[in-house]
């Protein structure tokens, strides 16, 4: 059997909206995937950001969790990146509390950031209102 898949409605249409999970370790990230799926989130496992800027192309994608330890990301990627894709939620994990060199990201653009290892109650808690506020047209706001 196959799980249903979080859905929101866009232009009359169903549109599958996917997480992006951006982590250069492969088996961590296909780990990170499996743990979504089991809540049928449809996630897409990436390993560079070259693949990031080509799915994002594609559209549907919702959010993107990026693993800081294994990528090397600043603030004027992830500003850049927000202002192609004004609905985009990034999220993050880290096993540092602190990431001076995103300051500005942080502040602005990334919607939240998680510690290692990430509780996925808190995760999913957060993923259910990202979704749920995406398939609320009355909730919808400016980025």
């Amino acid at each position: 059997m196959v799980a249903p898949q979080k859905e929101l409605k866009t232009s009359g249409s169903q549109t599958v909206k996917k997480i992006v999970v951006l982590d250069k370790d492969k088996k961590q990230c296909r780990t990170f995937c499996a743990v979504l799926a089991e809540r049928d989130y449809q996630a897409v496992p990436i390993h560079s950001m070259p693949d990031l800027d080509r799915c994002l192309q594609k559209g549907h994608c919702l959010v993107v969790i990026v693993d800081l330890d294994t990528v090397a990301i600043d603030n004027r990627v992830i500003r850049d990146l927000k202002i192609k894709n004004p609905g985009l939620y990034f999220l993050c994990v880290s096993s540092d509390r602190v990431h001076p060199e995103l300051e500005d990201a942080l502040y602005y653009h990334i919607y939240a950031c998680f510690n290692k290892p990430v509780d996925p109650e808190e995760l999913f808690y957060l993923l259910r209102s990202i979704f749920e506020d995406e398939a609320n047209p009355k909730n919808q706001h400016e980025v």
